[in-house]
């Protein structure tokens, strides 16, 4: 499942009026991610007003701070997550399983860009074949809305293992409808980690954001579920990832981040990544602002200065800041321990 940065979101003690309420920490502050890399929060309030449409009881604890007004649309229990639909004036909100992460969101007044990782998937197209994409982990379709709107021609596959009430609440169904450029999404009810035959060289790209719980699936902590990935791809073809967050140091009471070339080390996917493809595996911080999570790329270090110049002006900055994993500085380190 998508996530965004992810916008955890905690469940909090209704007021006397018997509202359900989320809350997530700041993310002004470094985040504490264990080594099951579980995903880095960004900050959001809601006070969730139930409607008469829950279907599944909300957790409650005291409220602590200040809240956007926001209302359940819908929640329920389906065979693979507990799902909540969650509106606020602004914007419609997919939050999934126990931790209330937000996996998608929509502005309703049509405004694509989230701020959050999710955008990162817009700099994939100029660095790629001409090809479809494929999305593992679709959610509602918040990176998919933003492909098509800045590269409307593409043609996206998206898969998500759980239906989710995603055309009925967060507009998949527009997605689906061809753009004036022809690129559309389909979308695959299945699980996108199953082998599959018909996939072999079929994708110039996939985007995987694969979580469950919090954590980045058990499967993808797996060099050969990396190589079969590997294998769908087209000649040249390029995997970006979500990998979440890494686990850092506490002094004096505060996380300390680490933030130099070696970062991407306290990473465990980006690991097996680079152990799959040995020195073509990219990595990149989102900024704090963003939610602190690390991003992955295989098929090596494109040309930052040419990359720079084919994507959208809003990353044309951002993507510079993609590293390579360094190999060296790795053995250089398990050395010293």
């Amino acid at each position: 499942m998508a996530a965004l940065s992810s916008m955890a979101i905690s469940c909090l003690h209704s007021h006397s009026c018997n509202k359900s309420c989320f809350l997530s920490p700041q993310v002004s502050k470094p985040l504490l991610i264990n080594p099951s890399q579980k995903k880095p929060r960004s900050s959001i309030s809601f006070c969730i007003k139930k409607s008469d449409h829950d279907e599944m009881q909300i957790q409650q604890e005291p409220v602590k701070e200040e809240e956007e007004d926001s209302w359940v649309v819908t929640a329920v229990r389906s065979r693979y997550n507990e799902i909540v639909i969650v509106d606020t004036v602004s914007s419609r909100y997919l939050l999934l399983d126990s931790t209330r992460n937000v996996h998608s969101v929509v502005d309703k007044g049509g405004q694509n860009w989230t701020g959050s990782y999710w955008d990162e998937s817009v700099s994939l197209p100029p660095i790629i074949p001409n090809g479809p994409i494929a999305i593992y982990g679709l959610g509602g379709g918040t990176s998919a809305r933003l492909i098509l709107e800045l590269w409307p021609s593409i043609q996206l596959e998206g898969w998500e293992i759980d239906e989710i009430k995603a055309r009925d609440y967060l507009g998949l169904s527009e997605l689906e409808i061809p753009t004036s450029k022809g690129g559309r999404l389909c979308i695959h009810v299945d699980d996108a980690l199953l082998p599959s035959q018909d996939d072999s060289g079929k994708y110039a790209g996939i985007i995987v954001d694969l979580f469950t719980d919090g954590k980045v699936l058990e499967q993808l902590q797996q060099v050969s579920m990396w190589l079969e990935l590997a294998t769908r791809l087209m000649p040249n073809g390029r995997i970006m990832v979500n990998c979440a967050g890494i686990e850092t140091e506490v002094q004096n009471g505060k996380p300390q981040l680490l933030l130099d070339d070696s970062a991407w080390m306290l990473n465990s996917t980006i690991k097996i990544l680079s152990e799959a493809f040995p020195g073509q595996v990219s990595w990149k911080r989102t900024p704090d602002s963003k939610g602190l999570n690390f991003v992955a790329l295989t098929g090596g270090l494109p040309d930052l200065s040419d990359w720079s110049k084919k994507v959208p002006v809003r990353l044309s900055e951002t993507v510079k800041l993609w590293n390579l994993c360094n190999t060296l500085t790795k053995s250089v380190l398990l050395n010293a321990t």
